[in-house]
């Protein structure tokens, strides 16, 4: 067992999708299995001492291999159709399957959504079967009819049509196909689980505080974590509408010094990076153009007794062999080669090919945060371009990566557009 990055617990792999459990998992494991035992122990009388509370543990565990049979089903469809599957988590709330990118058609998206669903009742019908082969009253029936019924249970709950269940999954594949939308599903889904969530938050504290019902807790418990995973969702669809309509020029900054490439590589070291303490891209001009990007690793390639003679065009990088975008450029494309091609900032050309600015993930973070009004912090976008990384709480590459493939998906075939 190790323990991941993320805090939760690494189990094991299977088909080469690691598991974790998270630490709340143990609580939901001690809770079912003496659930099941002391229910068991009062309904089975017979049974020797301690093989209820035995049952009851191998109940749990079941349950849980239940869940990850569940979440397998969704991500051996989801690689089936090349995406990326990058673990499994069990947790309070069952279990949660972390897939790389969307799918990229309606009937992809429902596939994956109801292969969840689907193994539960296929558990559900292999169970209910096994138990007529088995001895009444026997700890193997009980905990087999009990692991159906449950199996039965989750495959019905998970298909209520709002996010983040699977039944949302389906009414956002649904919309999706409808409308030609993806994110118009999206929207309509988490709002649906919006509204389930709070209908299962009232009902929760209505019966835990009215009739006294200490079950209410859970429903409450249940429709809080709905609410907020069907939020999130909303939001993720909002991150995803603001990068469709921003553009290179709308991130790019003018965090960079234009220095004349005749200059000496002695008087540029001197001038120039002795005295800065944070170094902005340098770019050389000369004779009113820009020559290319100053390549400051550069200088450590030739001799320090040659610096008094060498230019800085010496160790300049032409525009033409530099990373660069368009001022119109869409940002998601940015962002995409930022991530593929690991550049720490990427240059934004005019058009008429002269440097208009440069762009890093911080500034794309700060673009976007402007647009919809996010409260990241100047202190926040600083750490971001000094780590040359997004936060786990905002992975744009992948957002970037659906909305691109939405994109793509958009647009009409040659045949499509011939007719």
């Amino acid at each position: 067992m190790q323990q991941g990055s993320n805090a939760n617990w690494q189990v094991g792999s299977i088909f080469g999708i690691p598991i974790y459990v998270d630490p709340s998992w143990f609580l939901i494991l001690a809770l079912v299995t003496f659930a099941n035992g002391v229910s068991w122990q009062q309904l089975y009388p017979s049974w020797v001492t301690g093989v209820a509370w035995a049952a009851g543990l191998a109940m749990a565990l079941l349950l849980f291999g239940s869940v990850l049979l569940h979440e397998l089903g969704h991500s051996l469809v989801a690689r089936s159709q090349g995406i990326k599957v990058n673990s499994i988590t069990l947790f309070l709330f069952g279990g949660m399957a972390s897939i790389d990118e969307e799918a990229k058609t309606p009937g992809q998206a429902f596939q994956v959504a109801i292969a969840g669903p689907a193994v539960s009742i296929s558990i559900f019908l292999l169970l209910s079967l096994i138990t007529e082969f088995v001895a009444a009253e026997s700890p193997t029936q009980a905990v087999f009819q009990s692991l159906g019924e449950i199996n039965l249970v989750l495959a019905l709950f998970n298909l209520i049509p709002g996010l983040p269940l699977d039944g949302g999954q389906i009414l956002k594949a649904f919309v999706w196909k409808v409308t030609g939308n993806r994110l118009q599903g999206v929207r309509w889904a988490a709002r649906v689980g919006q509204a389930i969530g709070w209908i299962a938050v009232t009902l929760g504290l209505a019966f835990t505080l009215l009739l006294g019902q200490i079950s209410g807790l859970w429903v409450t418990m249940l429709g809080w974590f709905g609410l907020r995973n069907a939020y999130t969702y909303e939001r993720y669809t909002q991150l995803q509408e603001a990068l469709l309509q921003l553009q290179a020029q709308d991130a790019m900054t003018r965090d960079f010094r234009v220095v004349d490439a005749e200059k000496s590589l002695s008087q540029f070291a001197d001038h120039y990076l002795l005295d800065t303490l944070r170094r902005p891209a340098f770019f050389a001009a000369s004779e009113g153009r820009y020559r290319g990007l100053v390549d400051v690793e550069g200088l450590n390639t030739i001799e320090r007794s040659q610096w008094e003679i060498q230019p800085v065009q010496a160790v300049v990088r032409s525009l033409q062999k530099i990373p660069t975008v368009r001022q119109d450029t869409p940002i998601t494309e940015v962002i995409e080669r930022l991530e593929a091609e690991q550049l720490p900032l990427i240059t934004v050309l005019s058009p008429a090919d002269a440097v208009a600015g440069v762009i890093d993930r911080g500034d794309t973070v700060k673009a976007l945060a402007s647009k919809l009004n996010l409260p990241i912090s100047d202190e926040d976008i600083r750490r971001i371009k000094e780590e040359g990384s997004y936060p786990n709480s905002l992975q744009l590459p992948a957002l970037a990566r659906t909305v691109m493939a939405d994109v793509i998906a958009s647009q009409p075939t040659p045949e499509t557009s011939s007719r």
